[in-house]
């Protein structure tokens, strides 16, 4: 049987409270799904609410002119949407990469610990 201690034990067992507690297991790569989804989510709403306000301009001046001042509202809003969309993959992105660097860190570490380098 395995150790409770060993990488390969970790990599196996069931999230336990005592992982979360000493922080020898990290939750921030399962967790950065669930934010990424949820910005896209509140991304999608200002999108929605930057189609309303274009479809408002335009119904409240009620004519042609309306109409022209909602067009560039609502192009405007939208490439901020798709703005907003793209800097909120980035972001997220980067926060991926940064915990799988530390993941790899501590596998290098884990390995020199096991098998240290021939000194000179």
């Amino acid at each position: 049987m395995k150790s409770p201690r060993s990488p390969a034990y970790a990599e196996r067992a069931p999230f336990r409270l005592l992982e979360l507690l000493t922080l020898e297991r990290l939750m921030t790569g399962s967790l950065v799904h669930l934010v990424y989804w949820g910005g896209l989510g509140i991304i999608t709403l200002v999108g929605f609410s930057v189609l309303g306000a274009a479809v408002g301009v335009a119904l409240r001046e009620g004519e042609l002119l309306g109409w022209l001042l909602a067009l560039p509202v609502l192009v405007a809003g939208l490439l901020v949407v798709a703005a907003l969309a793209v800097l909120w993959r980035s972001f997220c992105e980067f926060y991926v990469v940064v915990i799988r660097i530390g993941e790899d860190l501590n596998a290098l570490r884990q390995a020199n610990d096991r098998n240290p380098p021939p000194v000179g």
